[in-house]
């Protein structure tokens, strides 16, 4: 499985490339790198599709939800901008592998999933595999983890119309969020915020991307 990792970084740095001008990076760091090639996504995947873990797609996992395309873990986790010692905040756990590869970087994570079978799933193999630095909690994750705040970064692995406010009150001066922004069903876009220091936040379109839409509050 190590080459089959390998040959999937390979094709994630050479997508990074051909999307550099839409990024504002031309190549993975060496912490994301790194991390790609530690963590197992075939751990994170149903038994019936581990053979297809290391293609550059999304998969599904049950519950009508995805693992998503490597390449949008790998940038996403990028445009973050942490590192050993930070804390970020997940909404929408999934089967754990962004979690996982953001603690592969030193990133202590805080991570909820509305889903309760997929929460427990995740909180069960995180914990098989060793990553000590993810906390896993079932609920709705619109109303972050106040408990944990301030957070370095947030990042939102489902698509909403908005941002809530719970979100921006919990991110630190200087932190970053990445969410695709959109309605369900239509084509998103990847959107990074950072939060200045009057406590609002500067909005950078990136890519289209297709997700998964929010469930919980977002529906009220």
């Amino acid at each position: 499985m190590t080459e089959e990792r390998r040959h999937l970084v390979s094709q994630i740095q050479a997508e990074v490339r051909a999307t550099a001008g839409e990024l504002g990076f031309a190549q993975l760091s060496p912490a994301v790198e790194t991390a790609l090639l530690e963590v197992e996504r075939h751990r994170f995947i149903p038994a019936d599709r581990q053979g297809l873990a290391y293609l550059n797609s999304p998969l599904p996992i049950g519950s009508g939800q995805t693992i998503s395309q490597p390449y949008i873990v790998a940038i996403m986790s990028q445009l973050l901008d942490v590192g050993p010692g930070d804390k970020v905040f997940e909404l929408g756990t999934g089967s754990g592998y962004q979690a996982a590869v953001l603690a592969a970087m030193g990133v202590e994570v805080y991570t909820v999933e509305i889903v309760p079978r997929l929460a427990e799933q995740a909180a069960t193999r995180l914990a098989a595999l060793g990553y000590e630095h993810v906390h896993v909690r079932s609920g709705d994750g619109w109303q972050g983890w106040p408990e944990a705040a301030p957070f370095d970064g947030i990042i939102v692995t489902a698509a909403a119309p908005r941002i809530p406010r719970p979100l921006v009150d919990q991110l630190a001066t200087g932190g970053r969020l990445v969410i695709p922004m959109g309605e369900p069903g239509r084509v998103q876009q990847l959107a990074l915020f950072t939060k200045t220091d009057e406590g609002e936040l500067v909005r950078e379109n990136l890519l289209p991307v297709r997700f998964v839409p929010v469930t919980g509050a977002m529906d009220q």
